[in-house]
């Protein structure tokens, strides 16, 4: 099966919850610089989320790179990710709402958790797809960046009860870690 429909249909998911983000943030009804400053824990949860999408867009891009082709199976678990995935505005809202509590950053964490199983479900499946000599497979190695990710999401949604800043800082740390374009595919790619 062909891969460039499941490239430009996530291409299109992503764009569109990107695009719903950016409508959840609503202007001011004034028009002074007061104005803005209840905005901004609304704009900090928009900034981190876009940063998320853009970081799972990037990789999911290399993700396809280096694959020839797909199958039903993993058309599926791109839809399993893409579903984790559309729920980041409605956390990214009701963390920006809510000034950062406790509830809504455990499910913040709890969606980057789902987001990451789900992509690392995919990853394996085209790896298992396209076998243990591929290219996917000596550039995914043993993925300690996804495996370090997933360790802190697990850790920061109890710790959201404890101090939300400091799940906050944890999430910030994970996209900070991915922020760097991951070029172990790329780089292989390129070798070929």
């Amino acid at each position: 099966m062909n891969k460039n429909r499941v490239e430009a249909f996530s291409d299109g998911v992503l764009a569109i919850i990107i695009t719903i983000m950016i409508i959840e943030i609503k202007a001011p009804h004034e028009s002074s610089f007061d104005a803005l400053i209840p905005l901004i824990p609304v704009f900090l949860s928009y900034v981190l989320s876009f940063t998320y999408i853009g970081i799972y867009w990037n990789n999911h891009h290399h993700l396809f790179q280096a694959s020839k082709s797909v199958n039903g199976k993993v058309l599926w678990l791109n839809m399993h990710l893409l579903f984790w995935l559309s729920l980041i505005p409605f956390t990214t809202s009701w963390i920006g709402e809510q000034h950062f509590s406790a509830v809504p950053m455990s499910v913040y964490g709890f969606v980057l958790v789902m987001c990451a199983i789900a992509y690392f479900a995919l990853q394996n499946k085209l790896i298992q797809l396209h076998g243990t000599d591929s290219v996917l497979k000596s550039a995914i190695k043993d993925d300690k960046k996804g495996k370090i990710s997933l360790i802190c999401y697990a850790v920061a949604i109890p710790l959201a009860f404890v101090a939300p800043w400091i799940s906050g800082m944890l999430y910030i740390a994970v996209a900070l870690l991915w922020i760097v374009p991951d070029k172990r595919i790329e780089d292989l790619i390129n070798e070929k």
